[in-house]
């Protein structure tokens, strides 16, 4: 960030740092030569932008926020992270999202791309950040471009925050519209000393394809056509390292996601369901009813034998009175998620069958959460071994046969993953990294038996899953689901 726009900044904010104010957008900074603006006062919250700020939602922004929970100070923090990672003169290029679109005109619901969003706060699509390092190492230069404001096009697709909200309100040093991008683009590639980026050239039959279907092409194409090959290396692995580290700020955004999620968890125990739908549709409704935006994933609601299926979310099936229901599912918050999983019998009371083996599971559950600390000095696999150990020492005392790797036929998927602006979070990071305070984990053991004869029958084709979100911390572990019950006697005491 330049010496002159901090300055500017500081002036006309003098009770905070960065996020627009409402007594002007347009002349408030006039006075100090900074900027040359109309003489025409507006006040912010009159203004429409692209997403929420505190102006004009004040019920979801608090002052100096720009988005739910995270400051534009921190945006600006961690553009400066970035920054300092790469060399002297090289570049940072991050891509929104493009609207993907299900058939015709008809888009699927909008994800802004994660990296972008971490970087800039700015929730639309057809957008480019650029963050440059100076010769000198010691500054940067942040360049945000974006759809300008469009009457005719608002009307259709809602409203667009601009070239001027860009500088105003997301603190870019320069911007421009996105349309006409090729005309500065190329220059700051040429002048970098290397392009750092994960923008990808696509397929060009695909390209051609969605060129015809929807009436041009998508922006990340664009862009992908502007870069110089021989100058890119692959951004990820830097964002990877950023992102896996969550900060206080991103640590309580999920803990309310994971507070709203868990609630609505324990709120679908509590009732009697007969068609998987039917409590997909509810789980949906209570994420949004408890405080999130939306569901941060597709639910899984797999009555019966359906939750052999990992993945299973066709979620259309009739639940059986004397079944187990695995669900899930959780919701989003401010862009950052939730990720639970609860199983529970469908008629509210545990068969013996049914509790010896849910016992066994959260048993594992809880013993792997505990070690979820920084002193404890574990990675993602490592905690997966230990996983494996425990589940076949409790179903050997139950009845199983154990032998013969018995264990990665009950438990097929991995115990955990990162989570944050996505459900599996910074893709890539390695899982043998040894667990710090501030990542943020899923501990999620699963038993799945199929209707095989090597099994005890009192257990064939039960699924079951205990799945948390949790953070690390360096002595103990931060759980951010509590909300979703799940020990035996809470679980049965919600329907007496």
């Amino acid at each position: 960030m330049s010496m002159r726009r901090t300055l500017w900044r500081t002036l006309c904010y003098p009770n905070k740092v960065f996020g627009i104010t409402t007594h002007s957008l347009l002349s408030r900074c006039s006075r100090q030569g900074f900027r040359s603006y109309s003489s025409l006062t507006v006040n912010a919250a009159d203004l429409a932008f692209g997403q929420p700020v505190h102006e004009t939602h004040p019920h979801l922004l608090q002052p100096g926020e720009l988005t739910p929970g995270i400051t534009a100070q921190e945006y600006a923090d961690r553009r400066t992270k970035l920054a300092a990672k790469l060399p002297d003169k090289a570049i940072a290029v991050v891509a929104a999202s493009d609207i993907e679109f299900r058939s015709g005109s008809v888009f699927y619901e909008f994800h802004q791309d994660p990296d972008f969003f971490y970087l800039t706060g700015f929730n639309e699509p057809e957008a480019l950040a650029v963050i440059g390092k100076d010769a000198t190492g010691t500054d940067h230069t942040f360049h945000l471009y974006v759809r300008e404001k469009d009457p005719k096009a608002e009307i259709w697709d809602g409203a667009r925050s601009g070239t001027q909200a860009a500088r105003d309100v997301f603190n870019a040093d320069e911007t421009g519209d996105v349309s006409r991008v090729k005309t500065m683009l190329p220059e700051l590639v040429g002048a970098a000393s290397e392009v750092y980026t994960d923008i990808t050239t696509p397929d060009p039959n695909l390209s051609a394809l969605r060129r015809f279907l929807h009436g041009k092409p998508q922006r990340t194409t664009e862009f992908a056509e502007l870069l110089q090959p021989s100058k890119i290396n692959r951004l990820r692995p830097i964002m990877n390292d950023l992102r896996a580290f969550k900060s206080p700020a991103e640590i309580e955004v999920m803990r309310r996601a994971g507070k709203a999620s868990g609630r609505a968890h324990t709120e679908a125990m509590r009732r009697a369901w007969t068609h998987e739908k039917q409590l997909d549709a509810y789980l949906r409704y209570q994420f949004v009813a408890n405080g999130c935006d939306t569901s941060a994933f597709e639910p899984v609601v797999a009555a019966g034998k359906n939750a052999l299926s990992i993945h299973y979310v066709r979620n259309d099936d009739i639940m059986q009175d004397d079944e187990l229901v695995l669900v899930d599912g959780g919701g989003k918050y401010g862009g950052y998620i939730a990720d639970i999983t609860r199983t529970w019998p469908v008629n509210g009371k545990f068969s013996d069958a049914q509790r010896d083996l849910y016992q066994a599971v959260l048993n594992v559950q809880r013993t792997l959460i505990a070690l979820c600390r920084g002193s404890a000095n574990v990675s993602l696999d490592k905690l997966h071994s230990i996983a494996e150990e425990y589940l076949s020492n409790e179903l050997r005392q139950i009845g199983f046969d154990m032998s013969s790797k018995a264990i990665e036929k009950l438990f097929p998927h991995h115990l955990s993953h990162y989570i944050g602006l996505d459900v599996h979070d910074t893709i890539g990071y390695t899982r043998k990294s040894v667990l710090h305070e501030g990542h943020c984990i899923t501990i999620e053991p699963g038993i799945y038996v199929p209707d095989d004869e090597r099994w005890p029958k009192h257990f064939r084709n039960m699924g079951i899953r205990i799945e948390d979100s949790v953070c690390v911390q360096e002595d103990s572990p931060y759980v951010l689901t509590t909300e979703a019950v799940k020990e035996v006697v809470d679980i049965e005491g919600l329907r007496d």
